[in-house]
Formats: structure tokens, sequence, C-alpha cells
């Protein structure tokens, strides 16, 4: 790996490698080593390039290319999930249970993989992102139950999805239409989903070029955050039923 890769060093504010110079195989490996600091996965993201490793592996950046998007214009549940959320007596809120909403994405099951790539020292790397304000999460819940959420990253007026899980059916995609919902509002319209999948695709999600997703990443990024800090008091209480209404 070390003779194809550059390796980053201890410093958490050097620069990463430019995004262009991505391995092709496997699509968008761009170095490895570091840290998971608040520095540098900020930088990180700001530059559009994340962590994704396994157990046992060193840290991996990637930056693939073409990156995986939902707009947050046009992202809205179809007839099936409107007439679901309507009936499902579910409420949303932010920032209310971000450990919890990380461990379940960590223990979800995922067809075709096994074990996880949220281990517990990225679990731990965004816990601390969320402390500072940078990482934040959407919650549904019904009556007290956790049935479904997603976690990301935002710099700006950018949103960077890392993971959403559901314990109902309905669950993560309820999490998902919430987030883009409020997101509208604050006129933030890109969530970076990473790489492309069926289930994706499926919610709509599109891909584009690399070269076009960072132009508009270091425009949205350099933007002021809708919200400062915690996402809890601005989000509110949301219930599900309005998800299928026009906002």
């Amino acid at each position: 790996m070390s003779q194809h890769l550059p390796r980053l060093g201890l410093d958490p504010e050097a620069p990463f490698p430019a995004v262009e110079t991505a391995l092709r195989r496997p699509d968008g490996l761009l170095a490895f080593g570091g840290d998971l600091s608040v520095t540098r996965l900020r930088n990180a993201y700001r530059h559009g390039i994340f962590p994704w490793f396994s157990e046992g592996q060193p840290i991996l950046w990637w930056s693939p290319d073409p990156r995986t998007v939902f707009e947050t214009a046009t992202l809205r549940p179809n007839r099936r999930l409107a007439r679901a959320l309507r009936n499902s007596g579910w409420a949303l809120r932010a920032d209310s249970a971000f450990e919890h909403v990380v461990a379940a994405c960590a223990n979800a099951p995922r067809p075709g993989q096994d074990g996880t790539w949220i281990t517990r020292a990225m679990q731990d790397a965004y816990v601390r992102l969320h402390a500072a304000g940078l990482a934040h999460s959407v919650e549904v819940f019904d009556g007290d139950e956790l049935v479904g959420g997603i976690y990301g990253v935002a710099i700006g007026r950018m949103f960077f999805g890392e993971s959403m899980f559901s314990a109902r059916s309905g669950g993560s995609k309820a999490a998902l239409m919430g987030l883009a919902r409020q997101m509208r509002r604050w006129e933030m319209p890109l969530i970076d989903a990473q790489l492309d999948n069926p289930h994706l695709q499926m919610l709509g999600a599109t891909s584009w070029p690399r070269e076009r997703f960072v132009a508009a990443l270091a425009a949205l990024v350099t933007r002021p955050a809708a919200v400062e800090g915690s996402w809890h008091g601005a989000f509110g209480r949301l219930e599900a039923a309005r998800l299928a209404e026009p906002d």
C-alpha cells in the first residue's frame, strides 16, 4: 500500500493530496494513515474526502469519482412512503440521540457485508465531531422508541451523510426525508451520499462527476452555517405526517 498511496503524517492540519490523484481501482482511494481528530476530519470533508476502513486496517481516505449525492430540492417521499408516513404516528427530532443513532448504524445488518466499517474508533471520532458542533443526527421516534435515524457532518451549507438505519420499516427513509425538508429551509442544497448503491438510487440519489461535486462543495462549505452548534432547538419536533405534505 505504501508504494502506491501517500501516507498521512502526524500533523492534522497538513493538506491532503489532491483528489484528482486518487486511485481508479479501488475507486477513489486517496491516502492512508493520519488520525481521526476533529481538525483532520473537518479538513477532509471540506475537500470532499472521507474515511472508510474496516477493523484491523489503517485509516483509509477516499474521494470517489463519480460521487453520489441527493439534491434536497427534489428529495421527496413517493406515494407509498407518503401514505406510510401519514399513518405512522412518528415524530422527528435532531441531535437528541446522536450516540444512539451512530451505535444503531454500526450494529445494523448490511446485505453482503461482514461486520461494520463504523468501528469503535469511528464512533468515538464522530461523537467528538458532534461535541464540536459539526456532526448531527436526525432521529425518528415512535413515542419514546427510536425507530430510525441518520447522521453525518455539516460544514457551511453542505451535509455529508455517513449512515442511516431502520429499526422499523421506513425509519431511515423518514429520517432522510426529514433531513432534506429542514435542509431546504436552511438553503442547504446537497447531501453527500458518497458511494452509489441500488438502495440510494431507489431513494433518488444521482451520480455527479467528482469535478462537479468538488466545485459545488467548495462554494457551499465557505457559506455561513444556517445553525451554529446543536440542531436540536432549530429543528424542533416534526410530525412524520407533515413530510407527506408540500413544504
